[in-house]
């Protein structure tokens, strides 16, 4: 197709706008399978009063995940130890990876595989929570954590893609996000997250119980 210089890029302007599109409209549309999700809607409201519990009786949070997963364990940690919309105090939550020297001692003198077991075993007790986010559901290192967290008597939630893959069985709350697409897997991780954040905020702190 010869069109001029302009008019070609204007064409390729319009396939670049119309991927942008579908793009967004891909997330949207998963977003709408949540909210259709009744089972799901009422589980983040479980998880946020068990979580809100698990702080009232002196307990914390603890999170892990891989890549992008590290990424959304760090910022979600950071709502509950920092600030979601409260003033006020700093609640007990940490991303296990945060400490280098302990990640890359215990991958190589271990194996990667037990970098969150080890510390879960190390640090968690009877009561804690702990978020595991793998979009497979699959990643050992995280499966792992998942199962010593269970026989520590810790409170276990997954956030994982539509399969829930090997963390279903290993999960006391298990968010299996309606999509087999990464992107859009961590884009619901995080909405779901912040969505737990506020409302354990708003429980812990205002008493809307």
């Amino acid at each position: 197709m010869n069109l001029p210089i302009v008019e070609k890029s204007i064409f390729a302007a319009t396939n670049y706008m119309m991927k942008v599109f579908d793009i967004i409209n891909a997330s949207i549309s998963t977003k709408q399978k949540l909210i259709a999700d009744q089972e799901m809607l009422h589980k983040v409201e479980a998880a946020a009063r068990a979580i809100t519990k698990a702080y009232q009786d002196g307990k914390k949070v603890l999170f892990c995940g891989n890549g992008g997963s590290a990424a959304d364990a760090q910022h979600l940690a950071a709502e509950f130890s920092g600030r979601f919309y409260l003033n006020r105090k700093a609640l007990p939550a940490e991303a296990l990876h945060v400490n280098t020297s302990y990640l890359t001692a215990v991958a190589n003198d271990y194996s990667y595989d037990v970098v969150y077991s080890r510390l879960v075993d190390g640090i968690g007790q009877e009561g804690d929570v702990l978020f595991g986010i793998s979009t497979s559901g699959n990643s050992t290192n995280i499966v792992n954590a998942m199962i010593k967290a269970k026989e520590k008597g810790l409170i276990t939630i997954g956030f994982t893609g539509e399969q829930g893959g090997i963390m279903r069985d290993h999960s006391d709350f298990l968010f299996n996000m309606p999509s087999t697409d990464t992107p859009r897997i961590q884009e619901c991780h995080i909405l779901i997250g912040h969505i737990i954040c506020q409302l354990v905020e708003e429980y812990y702190f205002t008493n809307e119980n």
